[in-house]
């Protein structure tokens, strides 16, 4: 009998110590939050010693546990008998735990995945909850430095990497885009095409990179001048195309207007040079009759070519009648 009873007595010290030593934190509270259990890992990472945290109330412990909503998944647990679970991408922690990780040094803290279960007395009676505290910071981590790479290189492969602007397959893309959308909503857009006037010129007299920086410059110009549902890109060497959304032909040549002006108006210096350029931009509204986008970008081209007929630095707005 004796025997029997120390057998017990090792196997709970066992348990106990295992408990205690577990990469796991294990936290157990009764119906009232009040603290049963505080293991080892608690003590490592909150600071808190297992007998200061015992018989505490577990929010008014850890006042940065967010109380209203913890305490509904408790309830839910205890209600139904089930288990619950919190991945640390519906909320990063649970504890407000720093991170000791020497592979993700630089996590701002501890990312958790969190289980609550139901535990039952010798009566079968739920009145306890345990709450387990998996540290999963370096797989969160790398998760999001996946996806912050994978991001990178979606933008990579939409963007020009002289101007920072859409490149010509995702800007044409775009313009598709807007007009599945007209065809479904009937909502006006219209087109900005424009280039650089003589930009040869510019090549031919500095170099290729005088020619970049002005690319360059009209490229921040159009980004300063273009709203965020403007979707702006480098159509080709020195033309530019913008998707004004919502736009009707009237105000697109306002908005060209304005930027033509700017343009004009900016001194480029390179090396002991001061270069200026002027722009020549085509517009065209979107119509009911428009087939294809290619027809649109087609007028829009076509009333570019008209700028340039009328002495450059021009805008037109495309009409069907001249």
């Amino acid at each position: 009998m004796n025997g029997s009873i120390n057998n017990e007595i090792d196997e709970l010290h066992w348990t106990l110590g295992l408990l205690q030593d577990l990469e796991v934190g294990l936290v157990v509270v009764d119906r009232d939050s009040h603290i049963c259990l505080w293991n080892g890992f608690m003590e490592n990472h909150s600071g808190i010693s297992s007998n200061k945290a015992l018989n505490q109330n577990l929010f008014a412990l850890c006042s940065e546990l967010p109380q209203r909503w913890l305490t509904k998944k408790m309830e839910a647990v205890l209600l139904l008998s089930n288990t619950a679970y919190i991945s640390w991408e519906q909320r990063p922690y649970l504890f407000e735990f720093k991170s000791h990780r020497p592979i993700t040094g630089n996590a701002p803290y501890m990312y958790q995945n969190v289980t609550l279960i139901p535990l039952s007395s010798p009566t079968g009676q739920i009145d306890h909850i345990g709450i387990l505290i998996y540290d999963v910071t370096d797989t969160a981590v790398g998760k999001q430095a996946l996806e912050a790479a994978n991001a990178q290189l979606q933008s990579y492969s939409r963007t020009d990497g002289l101007t920072g602007l859409y490149n010509r397959a995702y800007w044409q893309e775009c313009l598709e885009k807007e007009f599945d959308r007209f065809n479904r909503l009937q909502e006006v857009s219209s087109l900005v095409m424009f280039d650089i006037d003589h930009f040869k010129r510019v090549n031919d007299t500095y170099g290729h990179q005088a020619g970049d920086l002005v690319i360059q410059t009209i490229a921040d110009t159009l980004k300063a001048h273009a709203r965020k549902t403007d979707v702006v890109g480098r159509y080709g060497g020195e033309e530019y195309g913008a998707i004004l959304a919502g736009t009707s032909g009237e105000n697109a040549i306002i908005f060209a207007e304005r930027l033509r002006s700017a343009v004009e108006a900016t001194v480029m210096e390179y090396a002991e040079h001061k270069l200026a350029v002027t722009i020549s931009l085509g517009i065209s509204e979107i119509k009911y009759d428009h087939d294809t986008a290619l027809e649109w970008l087609e007028e829009a081209d076509q009333a570019l070519y008209k700028s340039k007929q009328s002495g450059r630095n021009w805008v037109t707005l495309y009409d069907e009648d001249n």
